[in-house]
């Protein structure tokens, strides 16, 4: 079966040991043909360059604090007919491409988006929201494993989450690409709401799943406690002046302020943040608004033709297998499940004590996707704490859990 060309745009600004270990995921996806453009500062540039297959990316520096114009120059030089987007500090499962992009055979879907893992590997972040009038984000109740395409209603939007998803290359440039004048947060949001106006459907893909750490930077911790809110309220004062009527301009404003406050007030009795924070960062916000009063909007005319061929990165058919470990074998099954990677396997390690403790996965730094948790602990947060089971059923039950998205059976 041919597939359509799609280009995979990684931005990384002061994250190389994340970006690393996001292009060694993209490394095992199971779909042909795709290219992978980093766009990134020196740090990012030289940690891609140090892997193995550095000649197989098309590298563009980039060095400027703003995820929108970061996009577009990355959109510039792909020349797939689909674009998808991951975040540095995501790793996506060996099949994503293949789920996330079949919705494209129907001619009236342009974009697309999938499933989001969180820091523990099990529990999901963002399945499927959508956007009012306000582009304020709610859940959406859509199908667990088929894809659902959707149409919002006049004035609202579905929900792509910038870290999973993917549009078709046409429609992006006739929408004018991403706005820069989001330097950070909103930037998805923003192109979502003109999406639906321009009326095109959007389909969300369970199965699309990407793993989302929340690597720390400039603006938050890894534990997602706010270092600035400038941004955030630049970008809110930018939304209004695009998609929200003057009048109701103050009531949202209110709205919003206040629950940034409660957040920040969560963080404070946490212990992330001191009383003397919440005001700091309260002004900050207030500033940022003011800020995006008057900051001009809308993206340079993007060209039409890429300004590079398209690369298409080796992906070799890698057969997936899960192995079973204990933890005093763990160390030396590493080293084995480490020798399997570089012989070209996808490899699960699934480690269980005789414990119920919860599970977590993780994908490692030699590319193994690594399960730990106890034999009577739970995966699925929604499933119960303790269940009795043999060693043979448990294996079998993660396995089933897994199974289309790692590729240990075919989709």
């Amino acid at each position: 079966m041919t597939h359509p060309t799609v280009s995979v745009v990684v931005v990384s600004r002061c994250r190389a040991d994340a970006l690393t270990r996001c292009l060694l995921g993209l490394s095992q996806l199971q779909y042909a043909p795709f290219e992978v453009i980093v766009v990134a500062d020196p740090g990012g540039i030289s940690a891609a360059e140090s892997l193995s297959f550095a000649a197989d990316l098309k590298l563009v520096p980039y060095d400027r604090p703003n995820i929108s114009a970061a996009r577009n120059l990355g959109l510039v030089h792909a020349a797939g007919d689909l674009i998808a987007f991951i975040d540095d500090d995501a790793v996506p499962e060996p099949q994503w491409l293949r789920y996330l992009l079949a919705p494209a055979t129907q001619a009236d879907v342009a974009a697309m988006g999938g499933f989001v893992r969180g820091r523990n590997g099990i529990s999901f972040q963002w399945k499927a929201r959508s956007l009012n009038a306000w582009g304020e984000a709610h859940d959406l109740v859509v199908e667990d494993i088929q894809a659902t395409v959707l149409k919002p209603p006049e004035g609202q939007a579905i929900k792509t989450e910038g870290t999973n998803m993917a549009f078709r290359r046409d429609v992006l440039i006739a929408l004018g690409g991403f706005d820069p004048a989001f330097h950070y947060f909103l930037d998805e949001t923003d192109l979502n709401m003109r999406i639906a106006r321009a009326g095109h459907k959007t389909a969300i893909v369970p199965l699309a799943e990407v793993h989302h750490g929340f690597a720390a930077n400039a603006l938050r911790t890894q534990a997602r406690v706010p270092r600035d809110l400038f941004d955030i309220g630049a970008s809110w004062a930018v939304f209004q002046r695009k998609h929200v009527p003057d009048p109701q301009h103050k009531t949202q404003w209110d709205r919003l302020r206040r629950s940034e406050r409660q957040r920040l007030l969560r963080h404070m009795v946490s212990g992330g943040l001191e009383p003397r924070d919440v005001r700091r960062l309260m002004r900050r916000l207030d500033d940022g608004y003011a800020d995006g009063q008057n900051r001009p909007f809308g993206a340079p005319q993007l060209p039409a033709h890429p300004a590079s061929s398209f690369k298409p990165f080796p992906a070799a058919s890698r057969p997936a297998v899960i192995l079973a470990t204990r933890p005093f074998h763990l160390k030396r099954d590493m080293e084995r499940a480490a020798e399997r990677v570089k012989n070209g396997e996808i490899v699960t390690l699934l480690s269980l004590s005789l414990s119920a403790m919860f599970h977590q996965l993780q994908f490692t730094e030699d590319g193994i996707w690594l399960q730990r948790g106890g034999l009577f602990g739970r995966s699925h947060r929604r499933g119960p704490l303790f269940r009795m089971t043999r060693r043979a059923r448990r294996i079998e039950r993660e396995t089933g859990r897994i199974a289309k998205q790692r590729g240990l059976t075919q989709p």
